[in-house]
């Protein structure tokens, strides 16, 4: 892909609908736009088309990208502009890392605490992503799969714990989104899902761990695989050039 394509400001949605202040709802919209693989890796950000898409004055786009940048979801690139941040591999490793400590420490935390009412939340969030496999609904599997883990977050207890777990693992997240259209990925990770809850609600701690870790691990080597397919989305540092040598 070449860094002279535009982003398609078309695609972002209006921003209305948004609480916050304004640059925090252009922070929102482009966000989720990169998040979603509208921006992919590589393409300009050109402030103009946003602010008239959005209807809003450059002020508030050049914050959002400040905070977009300092994300690591956006280069600012002096005498060349600002672009999407390509995937970088080492920073998808660490994201992972981190969101697997904290994930691993959750479900064993919810396997002792579990409460009938956090049961029932998590069953029906389960049954949800049945139906949405059942319609072929990739992106509200992807929803209904990041609800599952937030659920599972906010059970703890711990307030801040999600919001921690999102920030460590943006790069995680962003990337995930390559592998979602995979045949048959979605139904694997509702047996993997429903494995983590049965051990749960057997306030097993050990077994949930290792269901959870079982299912995370399935992440990385998909990833890795669409590194040789996808290069121009990657960073060339993070490729891998033990093959060149």
């Amino acid at each position: 892909m070449s860094d002279h394509h535009d982003i398609d400001a078309g695609l972002l949605p209006e921003i209305t609908a948004i609480q916050g202040s304004l640059t925090q709802q252009v922070h929102h919209v482009m966000k989720q736009a990169i998040l979603a693989l509208d921006f992919p890796p590589g393409v300009s950000l050109r402030k103009a088309p946003i602010c008239e898409r959005l209807g809003v004055s450059r002020a508030p786009v050049s914050e959002a990208i400040a905070r977009l940048a300092a994300e690591g979801l956006v280069d600012v690139v002096p005498q060349s502009g600002t672009r999407v941040s390509y995937f970088s591999m080492d920073e998808i490793r660490e994201g992972a890392f981190l969101r697997e400590a904290l994930e691993l420490a959750t479900v064993a935390k919810v396997a002792r605490d579990l409460t009938e009412d956090q049961r029932r939340l998590l069953n029906r969030n389960l049954r949800l992503q049945e139906v949405l496999i059942e319609d072929g609904d990739s992106v509200g599997f992807y929803q209904a799969d990041e609800e599952f883990h937030d659920l599972l977050m906010e059970f703890t207890g711990y307030r801040r714990l999600s919001e921690v777990a999102q920030t460590v693992s943006l790069q995680v997240s962003r990337a995930r989104m390559l592998i979602l259209p995979t045949p048959g990925r979605a139904a694997e990770t509702l047996v993997e899902h429903r494995a983590i809850f049965d051990a749960i609600c057997q306030r097993d701690e050990r077994a949930a761990q290792d269901a959870m870790r079982h299912h995370l691990g399935q992440l990385l080597p998909r990833i890795e695989l669409l590194e040789d397919h996808k290069q121009e989305l990657f960073k060339p540092t993070t490729r891998r050039t033990h093959s060149a040598e």
